[in-house]
């Protein structure tokens, strides 16, 4: 696991393996719609991208409102503490940008891996595409 380090991506140069990733976990695995997966919001995103060696394994974005989006780590890969490090590089650069307070809607079953990074929950259970969320805020 030591081969395992997070890097900025940039969306034009590696948007294919972006899409790699966020297609095989969002849209095959969890049936979400292409029409609802890609969005406007990708081109003004900092993206982010976890590899084990040279070979990208996990995706999430940062918006200029702070929220983060779009974490996603390959079937393989669950497990190994990707998504921490995916995650602590988010927050380390929201807070590096000023954005002290970070956002996401997270999936129900995963709010307790957010928790852990500290965030909290601040709304009701909700559908999005099908899927049961919570809305999540972390810092001030």
């Amino acid at each position: 696991m030591n081969r395992i380090h997070v890097s900025v991506a940039n969306w034009h140069k590696d948007i294919a393996e972006i899409r790699r990733i966020r297609e095989a976990v969002f849209i095959a695995e969890q049936s979400v719609p292409p029409e609802l997966e890609w969005d406007a919001d990708d081109a003004e995103a900092m993206h982010f991208l976890a590899f084990e060696g040279d070979f990208p394994i996990g995706t999430a974005r940062l918006l200029p409102s702070g929220e983060i989006g779009r974490v996603s780590v390959l079937k393989d890969w669950r497990g190994l503490k990707v998504g921490d490090k995916l995650m602590e590089a988010v927050i380390e650069a929201a807070e590096k940008r000023g954005q002290t307070r970070q956002f996401l809607s997270a999936q129900v079953y995963a709010a307790p891996f957010y928790e852990r990074l500290g965030f909290e929950i601040v709304s009701d259970e909700f559908l999005e595409v099908g899927i049961p969320h919570v809305d999540m805020v972390r810092g001030a």
